[in-house]
């Protein structure tokens, strides 16, 4: 079994977490299908958009194995470091109601994001094989492009606040998935926090580019007193919230299997 697999990309600031997290709760609702939900973000967040505890992070996880390999500590069963690492990452795994998470954390020493990315990207693609959907959210910007940390997509959502330099960020990272040539087999924009009359405008703008617009999302209340009380995407009413009706009727729209 292939899952299908749902990535986003951004710059910081514009909700692409809340809407990763909305997408693992489209799927568990719409599609009544196990998720595997991948923070590759350092700044992890994803899992308070879900509303779980984390206990251990493959950054740290990293240091942890390298420390017991380096002090010379017994390893379980004699394992060697490859199969310490990897017995640790399947415990890592959060599991919850129609979801696991992996999160990446923030790696400690030289060198570790891209080895931190690195390894996210092995482990998503191993443990993709036991899901039918993979929804990764990534960290913002476009460093995780250039390192070619994303690969092997199926749908790609860029997501943009409604400002021009959001829209012309979300060209910029759509011009680089082309320039490094990455297995991104689809890709649209989603313009969020709309408050007025701007959405339209802004969509203009993205066609320019040449940017496929799959929606726009509005400026919702109930998710600022949602946040502002500790909630998570899966305590937003949806007969309340007028993005989550948004992003599921993205959704919707974008055909996912």
């Amino acid at each position: 079994m292939t899952a299908f697999t749902i990535a986003f990309a951004g710059k910081g600031g514009t909700g692409k977490t809340s809407i990763a997290g909305m997408t693992v709760r489209y799927i568990t609702e719409k599609r009544n299908k196990p998720v595997l939900a991948v923070d590759a973000d350092s700044n992890n967040c994803l899992n308070d958009a879900l509303g779980v505890d984390i206990h251990a992070t493959i950054g740290g996880l990293r240091e942890d194995t390298l420390n017991t390999i380096r002090s010379g500590s017994e390893r379980p069963g004699g394992m060697s470091m490859e199969e310490l690492f990897d017995y640790r990452v399947q415990q890592s795994l959060v599991e919850a109601r129609g979801f696991d998470l992996m999160v990446m954390g923030r790696p400690e020493g030289p060198g570790c994001y891209c080895a931190a990315n690195n390894i996210i990207r092995k482990y998503t693609d191993i443990l993709s094989e036991k899901y039918q959907y993979v929804v990764i959210d990534n960290e913002a910007g476009m460093e995780h492009l250039s390192r070619r940390t994303t690969h092997a997509v199926d749908l790609l959502l860029i997501v943009s606040d409604p400002t021009v330099r959001g829209v012309k960020t979300a060209d910029r990272i759509n011009q680089l998935v082309d320039e490094l040539n990455l297995d991104v087999r689809r890709r649209v924009l989603i313009i969020n926090r709309i408050t007025g009359s701007e959405g339209a405008e802004l969509r203009a703008l993205a066609e320019g580019y040449g940017l496929t617009v799959a929606g726009l999302v509005a400026q919702d209340d109930a998710v600022f007193r949602n946040d502002l009380a500790g909630g998570n995407v899966f305590k937003l009413a949806e007969s309340e919230s007028s993005a989550i009706r948004d992003v599921f009727g993205i959704l919707d729209g974008l055909g996912i299997p």
